[in-house]
């Protein structure tokens, strides 16, 4: 098992699930990782998680150099108006410091990239962002004395995929800016995660560009300084799951169900009785697994599994038979609808200094 363990690769696009991978993988301390910087804070009740990774934590992590931050938004999920305004509001924020990092001026032009599958919901949060994304380019071209201040000049383009036009997205996005000229460009498109409850409701920022297809696991070329020659920001939202990431959390919930109960109520009998037989949205936390000795009483030899020969298990299991399903939740439609609004509200403000989001409202589902 240990073999299959090392040639099986966790898929994420987030960094700080990647830098958490190396902390378990490792068995290391956060500040013991060389050239990768983490700090968290909180506003608003809720979590911002900052990632800093060099040229030497890229090589640990498996993460491009850059700035990484993450927005805990779970307003979606919750059908939450006020946290999705929240959120929106926090990520213009941390969106203003990127292009200020990156030096990127006030009046500077920008090309927003919508990347994904109109076709695919869960692949279609780039495409619905760019719906209400702010274009302002022509009025500056072709009726400039309209134009107040506190706007910048802006353009959005949805290029599509390759399966549908034949060419390669980072080909079309760098003719455009051949054109166009723009001097930065944000990028929003779905991302893979390796857990479940960060689905539809983890934003990530970042100045490292993005690789389009990544969330539906069909990576293209890169998009990104090096390959376009001007700033890439991106911005990603994990939107589905594979099955060996669920069937894993899966097997983590009931253990730590299990030891929530055994510790509580001191009864491991009692554990078998559903969570839905409680009120309210139960919260399994890392100290709610069992030891080792209480795992194996539980799941046998399962349950002793490491997390990497866990994942490593069910996909040797479930890849052959074509069972390692993308999955998306459900409610997906209403989730995509939300969650571009949320992101579009952020970009709008971060770009032009005369929008505000005081006035947000969800979209009906």
């Amino acid at each position: 098992m240990k073999k299959e363990a090392d040639n099986f690769q966790v898929r994420t696009d987030l960094a700080i699930e990647a830098k958490n991978m190396y902390v378990e993988k490792e068995n290391k301390k956060e500040e013991e990782i060389k050239g990768v910087i983490t700090k968290e804070r909180t506003e608003n009740d809720i979590r911002i998680a900052y990632v800093e990774i060099d040229a030497e934590g890229s090589e640990l992590v498996a993460k491009k150099p850059g700035t990484y931050v993450t927005i805990y938004a779970d307003g979606v999920k919750r059908q939450d108006t006020k946290r999705q305004e929240d959120a929106a509001k926090l990520l213009a924020k941390e969106l203003e410091a990127l292009l200020k990092k990156n030096k990127i001026e006030s009046d500077a032009t920008g090309l927003i990239v919508g990347l994904g599958n109109w076709n695919v919901t869960p692949d279609a949060l780039g495409p619905m962002t760019i719906e209400k994304v702010m274009v302002t380019s022509h009025l500056f071209k072709l009726e400039y004395e309209t134009v107040h201040d506190g706007y910048r000049s802006v353009a959005a383009v949805t290029p599509g995929v390759m399966g549908v036009t034949g060419i390669e997205t980072s080909n079309i996005i760098h003719g455009i800016i051949e054109k166009f000229n723009p001097d930065f460009v944000i990028a929003v498109d779905a991302l893979a995660s390796r857990s479940i409850e960060r689905i539809n409701e983890t934003i990530q920022l970042s100045d490292a560009g993005i690789h389009p297809g990544s969330g539906v696991g069909n990576k293209r070329k890169e998009l990104s300084k090096e390959t376009l020659g001007i700033p890439v920001l991106a911005i990603g939202v994990p939107t589905v799951v594979d099955a060996v990431t669920i069937t894993s959390d899966t097997i983590d919930f009931i253990l730590k169900h299990f030891g929530k109960e055994w510790r509580d109520k001191g009864r491991p009998a009692q554990a078998l009785a559903p969570g839905g037989f409680s009120f309210g949205r139960k919260k399994l936390a890392e100290e709610d697994m069992p030891d080792a000795e209480k795992r194996n009483a539980f799941l046998g030899m399962v349950g002793n599994l490491s997390d990497e020969e866990k994942r490593a298990l069910i996909a040797e299991v479930l890849t052959p038979l074509g069972h390692n399903l993308m999955v998306t939740p459900k409610e997906v439609d209403g989730f995509m609808i939300d969650m571009s609004h949320l992101i579009a509200n952020g970009i709008n403000a971060a770009l032009h200094e005369n929008v505000n989001i005081d006035n947000f409202a969800s979209y009906s589902r």
